[in-house]
């Protein structure tokens, strides 16, 4: 029975990192392609398994900052690489602005759709 055990922990990771690398993103995986990796976890079991473990899973992707473009509040405008303000006040206000703005713009814009539609004059301001 003990002799099985090797074997059978051989299988259970073999079946783990295939699924894994198949659930993958592929522009998450690092080093190879996503077919390079799943070629090399099908043909070498134990040695392909262990090297997708090492150099090629995913890594989790940690929460943003601020200074790498966080905008708590405002998940529109998260982007890795947006300029962030150094004071979190200015931004959200300045976020808040935006948002009021483009709000404003959609309601005159259904505004002036609805005059068209029922033929209104003084569409234009």
């Amino acid at each position: 029975m003990l002799r099985l055990l090797p074997p059978v922990l051989v299988l259970i990771l073999w079946l783990f990192c295939v699924v894994d690398v198949i659930t993958s993103r592929e522009d998450g995986i690092r080093h190879l392609a996503k077919t390079w990796w799943l070629l090399i976890v099908l043909f070498f079991p134990l040695a392909g398994s262990i090297a997708w473990l090492v150099a090629g899973r995913p890594v989790a992707e940690r929460p943003m900052t601020r200074l790498e473009g966080a905008a708590p509040g405002f998940p529109e405008y998260e982007r890795r690489g947006r300029f962030a303000s150094e004071d979190p006040a200015k931004d959200e206000e300045f976020l808040r602005k935006v948002r009021e703005r483009a709000e404003e713009q959609r309601k005159r814009h259904e505004q002036q759709r609805r005059q068209e539609e029922s033929g209104e004059p003084g569409g234009a301001g």
